[in-house]
């Protein structure tokens, strides 16, 4: 433990180092200025203070007042020594954050009686925040277990909804880093935008309760096919709602609300403006910028310029105006994102050629 000690009195520094020196467990760091105590800030470590009142150039509550403006002296015990008797003096002490006062000429006995409880009580307040400490530890680390936990069952979840088309799968990956771009360009808190990166990709879940009929038809769908259709959204939000999980309460906000539109002409619930919540907005633009950007059975991909002004021209009619303001800011990240998804493809494809490409050398020799 140690114990900061501050007189300007030769005599007196000496015999509160004496004492200090005799309670067990202490060290006496001595200073007979308070100048060399605001120079030896803040790398100056200690548990205790003792300052004398009268000093000069700052007295013992100015320099008090002074040390604590650093926070890690904030909680640090503190006594006054003074020969003033004077009950100004000691509300002043007391006022200034001081813990007990002493009368000089210091009594030997009482000096030490009084700095050993002050001790206990510095190491009983260690101990407490030794334990603090432990306990935020524990607690990061159990939140960052349950976190991966539920992690975990998004992408598996993500991964069941992808088994009957494998570009489903990439969809909702591609959309999820757009996503997150956006929202980064938002200005939303970096926690919350890891969030929506993991929970955007279950947007469409409600697609596994549509029939292969209408899932996997290779062209355009009839008015009744579409609405059909159209349910997914409803019945994805049902199938993640009243989770206990805060990112599968947020990836249900987001599969019920994604097909809504900013003027109130979408689904399920034609809400409109910012009654749509705001992960809805995001990620509904994203997953637009992504159907259009992608090769479907009822349609080609759209080029990259002709997608982007098409959304910015939907600006304040189905996309909130702050997210397409916030995509556009976004445009290098997402255009990157957009061409390693498709090389990704690209080599992937060749890697599964190649095995057929040897199988046919082989069949001809």
């Amino acid at each position: 433990m140690r114990i900061l000690v501050v007189d300007d009195n030769n005599t007196n520094l000496k015999l509160l180092t004496r004492l200090v020196k005799k309670i067990g467990r202490c060290e006496a760091v001595a200073f007979n200025t308070p100048d060399e105590v605001l120079s030896a800030l803040p790398d100056l470590d200690f548990d205790v203070a003792i300052i004398d009142y009268q000093m000069p150039v700052y007295n013992g509550v100015e320099l008090y007042t002074e040390i604590v403006r650093f926070e890690k002296y904030a909680n640090v015990p503190v006594v006054f020594i003074t020969a003033d008797k004077d009950m100004t003096t000691r509300m002043a002490a007391l006022n200034a954050g001081a813990i007990d006062f002493l009368t000089k000429p210091v009594n030997p006995v009482e000096f030490q009686a009084r700095i050993q409880n002050i001790v206990s009580l510095a190491e009983a307040r260690r101990q407490l925040a030794d334990q603090a400490e432990w306990l935020r530890r524990e607690v990061e680390r159990a939140v960052a277990e349950l976190r991966q936990r539920e992690q975990e069952i998004i992408e598996r979840l993500t991964l069941a909804a992808g088994y009957k088309d494998p570009e489903t799968a990439r969809h909702t990956l591609r959309v999820a880093a757009y996503t997150e771009a956006i929202a980064r360009e938002l200005g939303l808190p970096e926690q919350y935008c890891r969030d929506l990166k993991l929970a955007a990709p279950m947007h469409d879940i409600g697609k596994v309760a549509m029939p292969d009929t209408v899932l996997l038809k290779q062209g355009k769908l009839t008015e009744s096919e579409y609405r059909d259709m159209q349910a997914h959204a409803q019945i994805g939000g049902d199938i993640l709602a009243r989770s206990h999980s805060s990112l599968l309460q947020l990836a249900s906000e987001i599969a019920v609300s994604h097909h809504e539109r900013w003027d109130g002409q979408g689904y399920p619930n034609r809400l409109a403006g910012e009654a749509i919540p705001l992960p809805g907005r995001i990620v509904c633009l994203a997953d637009n910028f992504d159907a259009l950007t992608t090769e479907r059975p009822y349609k080609a991909a759209w080029s990259y310029d002709r997608t982007v002004e098409h959304i910015l021209s939907r600006s304040g009619s189905q996309f909130d105006p702050a997210c397409v303001a916030a995509f556009e800011r976004a445009l290098p990240t997402i255009r990157d994102i957009m061409e390693n998804d498709r090389r990704e493809q690209a080599e992937e494809a060749v890697r599964r050629a190649a095995p057929t490409a040897l199988d046919d050398m082989k069949a001809a020799s």
